[in-house]
């Protein structure tokens, strides 16, 4: 039941005059909401303003005496809170611009109701005048009958009688008209008020529900400032706890300290013995004068000849040492699976080069393979693949993206951005004022398994990960100002992304962003000024910082968007295994086709392997049953623009083989197989490398 119909009930038919007014109504309270939320901002603006303020006071105060590093804490903690309060400015006056962009709107909704409604208005206005004109009809109508009756009662003559009728009959004509009438115009009048009331009803629930979402939009704002505000406090009470009394003394000492040795003292004479055959020396203490000057004698003998092997034993094992703790990026397939194929064929010069394996190896003739047929077996997809377990990264080895947000690994030489002098500072350089350099890298993992040649059993899934890059500069520069430039990107092309997963320790954004194609990320300010201060006293030799920013999964079209379609066949016997791989090179898969490099396919064969026969030319690994072809890259502008096939003969010994699962590895620099893009919002800063790729996750075939 319509609740704004219950207004309708009166004598004059007013509901409508009332509902019309309370709609306008609402853009007052929308101006007034508009007006509380500016004002709100411009107290938190004011207030952080006098933190700012404050904190520079603290840091002017007096650097004398054993309380002055407190002078830190206290400088420190009020700049973070004064960034607490201007980002809640910030997000009140992104708020007020969502409040006055609904106040136009709300207008554009009230107009066009006030056009629509015209016709309900004429119906009140005509009901109120035939009801009034009703009313004035049934009191004379009345009136003229009672005079009749009364008349006849007197005993007045016949005409006086005659006369009084006629009038009564005029009366109740027109009081039978105007009864007429008026149920006409109440009928029309009733239908109209149920569609315009059921407007009202819409526009009052539309309008409520909306001022509750901005509500809820500013108590969530002032509410993450509090949580914020919170941590700064905690951060604050748990540094004057690490600040003891013997902490402050000893900084006291360090910095004031005039000497260590005690006045008219003499110290002891330092005598030096050398060991013979050791890189070090040994000293003692005896009470001889200090007005000698001071002898030491350091005598460093070389290490005595040994054999060449142990030499070179040591030498590695002091390497490996060395090395032992550098963490690597996920390894690719083949080094996963093939890790003895990685010799070079080709030994260089002055390395140690093993002797040549037993002559029991397969042969590798080529030829031309005939009688490679289709085996068809029962569809069943490996449960490593399914949805659920597929990794989320690509297990692609990049310096573009830390394995984890703890991680602070800074890019290598070969993939720094390139900040050239021409564009910008140095890195070590920058300064608030400068146009701040940041880099990007899109990376993508495409993982996929092919059953047999038919597409429909094709199961594919997209995901990859966004990385942001800050020089070492930058860091500096945040922390040397207490509020610096929110850092805000949009995310484009999105159309295509089924779900995205920010660092929400780092990341906001508007959950109720409607366009489907862009989304709109901010960063905290404050914890990304705290992760880039711990990754630089982490690895403070790194020229950048890589923070990983979000992930996503991409849908996906099944086979068509697969950037190489693959179809595998096998025929076994007891003597021989038959092996033809039919891929193709598929561009619609990626926005901006590019060539697929590093194609490997890797082929595991049981039944003890004896010789192998293969077009084009692979590589077998008796150790591991495996067979591998490197093949060059593939694009539109290869042969068959893209597509063809490999094909092996395998002589068993102890057959027949069974079908097994091969594995595909390529990757494309470039581009990626979403199209997602970024682009900075603001001012402040500046993209200085946006980089792409993709890369195979598992890519996988069976029959």
């Amino acid at each position: 039941i319509n609740v704004i119909q219950n207004m309708l009930n009166g004598e004059k038919n007013n509901g409508f005059d009332v509902l019309y007014h309370n709609m306008k109504h609402g853009q007052i309270s929308s101006k007034e909401l508009t007006d509380f939320i500016r004002e709100r901002a411009t107290i938190e603006e004011v207030y952080a303003r006098s933190m700012t303020k404050l904190a520079k006071s603290a840091g002017n105060f007096s650097q004398l005496g054993t309380f002055a590093p407190v002078w830190d804490v206290f400088k420190t903690s009020t700049e973070k809170l004064a960034s607490c309060h201007l980002e809640l400015v910030r997000k009140l006056q992104e708020l007020i611009k969502d409040v006055q962009k609904y106040v136009d709107d709300q207008a554009k909704v009230h107009k066009k109701t006030k056009e629509e409604v015209a016709s309900t208005n004429g119906a009140v206005q005509t009901i109120q005048t035939t009801g009034g004109a009703l009313q004035k009809s049934k009191e004379n109508y009345n009136a003229k009958t009672v005079d009749q009756e009364r008349l006849r009662k007197e005993g007045a003559t016949q005409r006086e009688v005659d006369k009084a009728g006629v009038k009564a009959k005029k009366a109740t004509e027109a009081y039978k008209g105007l009864v007429e009438k008026y149920a006409a115009a109440k009928s029309e009048f009733e239908q109209k008020m149920a569609e315009t009331t059921q407007k009202f009803q819409n526009i009052e629930e539309s309008h409520i529900v909306h001022m509750k979402d901005i509500i809820q939009s500013y108590a969530q704002s002032v509410d993450e400032t509090h949580v914020q505000i919170g941590e700064v406090h905690t951060e604050f009470l748990r540094n004057m706890e690490n600040t003891s009394v013997e902490g402050l003394i000893q900084k006291l000492a360090e910095s004031k300290g005039t000497g260590k040795e005690r006045p008219g003292a003499k110290p002891r004479k330092r005598k030096t013995y050398a060991f013979p055959g050791h890189n070090s020396f040994y000293s003692s203490s005896d009470s001889e004068d200090e007005d000698e000057p001071r002898k030491f004698r350091v005598e460093i003998k070389p290490v005595a000849p040994n054999n060449g092997t142990h030499q070179s034993r040591a030498t590695i094992d002091e390497l490996k040492a060395s090395i032992g703790n550098i963490s690597l990026s996920p390894p690719n397939m083949v080094r996963q699976f093939l890790p003895a194929l990685a010799r070079p064929t080709t030994p260089l010069a002055g390395a140690l080069v093993p002797p040549p394996r037993p002559s029991s190896r397969p042969k590798l003739p080529t030829g031309k393979l005939t009688g490679i047929t289709e085996i068809v077996r029962p569809f069943s997809p490996p449960k490593t693949l399914s949805n659920a377990s597929l990794p989320l990264a690509a297990p692609l080895a990049r310096a573009e993206s830390s394995s984890s947000l703890s991680s602070t690994a800074s890019l290598s030489a070969s993939n720094t951005p390139t900040v050239g002098t021409s564009r910008g500072p140095s890195p070590v350089t920058l300064a608030s004022q400068d146009a701040l350099p940041i880099a990007v890298a899109f990376t993508e993992s495409v993982n996929a398994y092919f059953k047999g040649a038919d597409p429909t059993k094709c199961i594919v899934k997209i995901t990859g990960d966004m990385t942001l890059s800050f020089p070492m500069g930058i860091i500096k520069v945040f922390t040397s100002n207490p509020s610096p430039a929110v850092l805000t990107f949009k995310l484009k092309s999105t159309s295509k992304l089924e779900q995205i997963l920010p660092n929400q320790t780092l990341l906001f954004s508007d959950p109720s962003q409607s366009d489907t194609n862009t989304k709109d990320f901010w960063f905290n300010m404050q914890a990304l000024t705290s992760y880039l201060r711990k990754a630089s006293e982490q690895n403070p030799a790194a020229s950048y910082y890589n923070v990983d920013i979000l992930k996503y999964q991409v849908s996906s079209n099944g086979i068509q968007s697969t950037p190489l379609n693959l179809a595998v066949y096998w025929k076994c016997t007891p003597t021989t295994t038959d092996l033809r791989l039919d891929y193709r090179y598929n561009p619609e898969s990626m926005l901006c086709p590019g060539p697929l490099s590093n194609v490997q396919v890797l082929v595991p064969v049981d039944g003890e392997v004896i010789n192998m026969q293969s077009l084009p030319n692979a590589v077998w690994n008796s150790e591991l049953n495996k067979s591998l072809w490197k093949l060059s890259d593939i694009s539109e502008k290869s042969d068959n623009e893209g597509s063809g096939s490999l094909r092996a003969k395998f002589e068993l010994s102890d057959g027949p083989s069974t079908p097994s699962t091969l594995a595909v590895q390529f990757m494309s620099e470039g581009s990626t197989l979403s199209g997602v893009d970024m682009e900075l919002l603001g001012a402040g800063y500046r993209l200085s490398l946006n980089k792409k790729r993709f890369a195979t996750g598992r890519y996988m075939a069976d029959c």
